[in-house]
């Protein structure tokens, strides 16, 4: 089954919908789209790095992404004023990442892969590690849910029942650094950040609890991959951007739905 290259991006892009719906969940209720931005735009400086040094491309990228993140929830965390400063973080990380690649022999021609994904060219150790991804990523919000989900209503009502938001802003900085790494090859990093967003956000427009907008973004997420990829076969699209393309029909119709079920 593995051997037809569309069920193996169908799979890739189920993996990376399960890491990105509940993850993009927090982004949504902490409005952290531009912490995504920055984290997701530092990867391209991470494929830089990891081609001239000849690392693994996701360790370059983890790497970046993981410094990028941390110095973001670091500025955060000293009150500095977010929406300036990840704006300047975001657009910085992508232009020295584009400037540092141009200088990486053989790598200017690829560039589109890595900005928009190749989800059509993913391997089996590709799957491996965007499973593996998922899984940690999944596992790690399931372990600290109601710690999250405490701290994002409100840190004082965290440190009151004894809980670090500070810690838990830390659990979604590393989830979110590993969600990049393993998105890079299904989406891109300019394209990472809308994975993120946009079923988290169609799903708020339909769910009723933390939990069932979690499950329902990453359903949202895989049903976005699947009519992405048929989109790109049937027409000759790129797919990371069909992908996102569909997911923002899927939010569209969302916001319709729950506009009706409000009024």
């Amino acid at each position: 089954m593995l051997d037809d290259f569309t069920t193996r991006a169908l799979l890739a892009g189920l993996g990376v919908a399960l890491a990105t719906g509940p993850l993009g969940s927090f982004v949504v209720w902490r409005r952290m789209a531009y912490f995504g931005d920055a984290t997701s735009h530092a990867a391209i400086l991470g494929v830089a790095l990891a081609l001239a040094f000849q690392l693994p491309l996701t360790v370059g990228v983890l790497g970046v992404a993981l410094t990028m993140a941390l110095t973001v929830s670091t500025l955060a965390a000293k009150g500095w004023a977010m929406d300036t400063t990840l704006g300047v973080l975001a657009h910085a990380a992508l232009a020295f990442g584009l400037v540092a690649i141009s200088f990486v022999p053989g790598v200017r021609t690829d560039l589109s892969a890595y900005l928009f994904g190749d989800i059509l060219v993913v391997s089996r150790a590709d799957l491996a590690l965007i499973w593996g991804g998922a899984a940690l990523v999944s596992g790690l919000l399931a372990w600290r849910w109601q710690a999250l989900l405490t701290a994002t209503l409100s840190e004082e009502l965290a440190h009151a029942a004894g809980m670090n938001p500070h810690r838990e802003r830390l659990v979604l900085t590393v989830a979110l650094a590993v969600v990049v790494a393993v998105s890079l090859k299904v989406v891109g990093a300019l394209l990472i950040a809308a994975m993120l967003i946009i079923p988290a956000a169609a799903a708020r427009a339909l769910a009723r609890t933390p939990e069932s907008m979690a499950a329902l973004a990453v359903a949202i997420g895989g049903l976005a991959a699947f009519l992405g990829l048929q989109l790109s076969l049937w027409q000759d699209t790129d797919t990371g951007p069909s992908i996102v393309a569909s997911a923002a029909v899927i939010f569209a119709l969302a916001a319709i739905i729950g506009q009706f079920r409000r009024s």
